[in-house]
């Protein structure tokens, strides 16, 4: 019953973004929205709550409720980052605006969220904002942040069920 309910909104969790959907990282490392005319601000995401340093840590950013969380096509940005002490920072470039983020900890290097035999995942995840998981994703509304030029700094806490 677990798994039918908490495994829809888990797509999006089940697989890092791959190199060939992944945006281009400037020299500095950041992942860039392409955005025609406006100015790009950064949006700096610190990720905390590592139970340890293995694997990376893969964040996708959303401009809005369409497919988030589970869509990753409809994610303005995405990229993964290595994680050092039990935390991550991932860097973004998006324009100003409210944008939804989440962040997995993939311990395996697997490029997906593993799960166990009832759907519960075994790795961790968390949103912007960090709102409360239940047996469903907090909706875009309760995750959005606002992101303002020229930074933005905000901490995702992870979640390990």
């Amino acid at each position: 019953m677990i798994a039918q309910v908490t495994a829809p909104w888990l797509a999006l969790l089940l697989v890092l973004p791959s190199a060939q959907v992944a945006p281009q990282r400037d020299p500095r490392g950041h992942y860039a929205a392409p955005v025609a005319g406006k100015p790009l601000c950064t949006l700096q995401i610190h990720v905390t709550g590592f139970r340890n340093n293995n694997g990376t840590a893969g964040g996708v950013v959303f401009s809005s409720a369409d497919g988030w969380p589970s869509d990753r096509s409809k994610a303005i940005v995405q990229g993964g980052f290595p994680i050092a002490n039990r935390q991550a920072t991932e860097i973004f470039q998006v324009a100003p605006g409210r944008y939804g983020a989440v962040v997995i900890h993939d311990e395996n290097s697997n490029m997906k969220l593993d799960r166990n035999f009832f759907g519960i995942p075994k790795e961790g995840f968390g949103f912007s904002n960090n709102p409360g998981v239940f047996l469903s994703a907090p909706s875009f509304q309760a995750a959005a942040v606002p992101v303002a030029c020229p930074a933005t700094q905000i901490e995702i806490r992870l979640i390990y069920k």
